[in-house]
């Protein structure tokens, strides 16, 4: 069996940290450029993730069936593959109702901040309003835009927070990989 050091497995898996902070910064740009497919991507996992859930919840019913709420276990199973099934079968609809709430929930959100930076005399909640502010121009811009911004919303934003995860997640492995190398 080969003896491998702690500095050695620390470089490999940085080595994958690396591969995956490029990824994740390409994957980003990509649907920073190409907004539509980022926001279709998107809108297909979440659909998929409700056709998952419907299965286990059916999978759960059949253990459970001595149980008690079989049926009602068994009919939120079918409500949510019924959903996700609609919704990959209908992906324009769907981004542009995604749009929409994203908008209302970033609208809810700002008035919050707004709200809270007022109600609290704490150091840096002159931070918290210009977020509120900055949040509710974004809800407004979107939907103003509403619904041709869904061409492009769900795709931007989710590209900006790859590119800038990727970047963070580079610099960390980089900076880990300079002590490693000083202490190798």
């Amino acid at each position: 069996m080969k003896n491998i050091t702690l500095a050695e497995d620390l470089k490999h898996l940085l080595g994958w940290s690396t591969a995956l902070s490029v990824l994740m910064i390409l994957a980003g740009l990509l649907a920073i450029f190409v907004p539509l497919i980022g926001g279709i991507a998107v809108y297909g996992l979440v659909s998929w993730l409700i056709i998952f859930s419907g299965a286990a919840h059916l999978l759960f019913a059949w253990h459970a069936r001595h149980d008690g709420g079989f049926l009602w276990e068994m009919l939120v199973g079918i409500l949510y593959i019924f959903v996700g099934v609609i919704m990959l079968t209908h992906p324009a609809a769907g981004l542009a109702s995604m749009t929409l709430f994203l908008a209302l929930y970033l609208f809810g959100k700002g008035v919050l901040e707004v709200i809270s930076s007022f109600s609290h005399s704490i150091s840096g909640q002159g931070w918290l309003l210009l977020d509120g502010i900055i949040t509710l121009i974004l809800a407004i811009m979107i939907w103003r835009a509403w619904p041709s911004s869904s061409e492009w919303v769900i795709g931007t934003l989710v590209g900006i927070s790859l590119v800038f995860s990727g970047i963070t997640r580079l610099l960390l492995s980089m900076s880990v990989h300079s002590v490693i190398t000083k202490v190798a």
